[in-house]
């Protein structure tokens, strides 16, 4: 009887023994799992971080598209042309044309009364240079004064002439009335502004022109006659 109560006794004592063993072993799994599970948190915020990582690397692609902003570096190309733009205006500080750099001729413009006359300045020269202001021309002996210029008629920017370009100036000769003051004049000196050398021009037509000095009026060198401003 003592021998079954101590057999029952050991056997209670390892049965708890073991239950204990089980239970810690359980407790194991679940602090196992409890920490198992924030790793797992931290590897989905690792995750997270690469896909952030990603989506930061597309955003920055996208920004390096913005490197395509680099087509801002195409507004570094507009600053490029608009460094050609001064370039072609710097392209306005080419020297002065003198008169042996063109060859200028005379038309009349329209028909009787022939009132005026195109003066065209033709660049002969091997280089660009400037038609400065107007043409400085006088008509006859009799009058030494340059005849006077438009001021409507000058032009916002410089006048530029390239080899073999041409420049225009309209020139007034009378209101083409009978009874006005004139003279016959068959040729005429014109000097250019800014540059040497006088020209002698043959005026248009078999008998010349009619010229009265009280009238006469010259427009500046221009690229091509432009209606409104050349009208006078």
């Amino acid at each position: 009887m003592s021998t079954l109560r101590n057999r029952t006794t050991v056997l209670a004592a390892a049965t708890t023994a073991v239950l204990a063993l089980a239970l810690t072993a359980c407790g194991g799994d679940d602090s196992g799992t409890k920490s198992a599970g924030p790793a797992t948190s931290n590897t989905a915020a690792a995750g997270s971080s690469s896909e952030a990582a990603k989506d930061t690397g597309t955003t920055t692609g996208g920004s390096t598209a913005s490197g395509g902003g680099t087509a801002s570096g195409g507004g570094t190309a507009k600053n490029t042309s608009a460094t050609k733009g001064s370039t072609g205006s710097a392209s306005a500080t080419a020297p002065a044309c003198a008169t042996k750099d063109v060859k200028i001729t005379a038309a009349t413009q329209d028909g009787p009364p022939y009132t005026h006359i195109v003066l065209t300045a033709k660049n002969t020269s091997g280089h660009k240079c400037e038609m400065k202001g107007f043409p400085e021309i006088q008509f006859l002996e009799s009058h030494k004064e340059n005849v006077p210029a438009v001021a409507k008629s000058k032009p916002a920017a410089p006048v530029v002439l390239t080899p073999g370009a041409p420049a225009y100036a309209l020139v007034k000769l009378s209101d083409g009335g009978k009874d006005e003051d004139g003279e016959p004049v068959s040729a005429f000196s014109v000097m250019l502004q800014g540059g040497s050398g006088l020209a002698a021009v043959k005026a248009p037509g078999a008998s010349g022109i009619f010229v009265d000095p009280a009238q006469a009026k010259t427009g500046y060198w221009t690229y091509e006659l432009r209606n409104g401003a050349d009208d006078f």
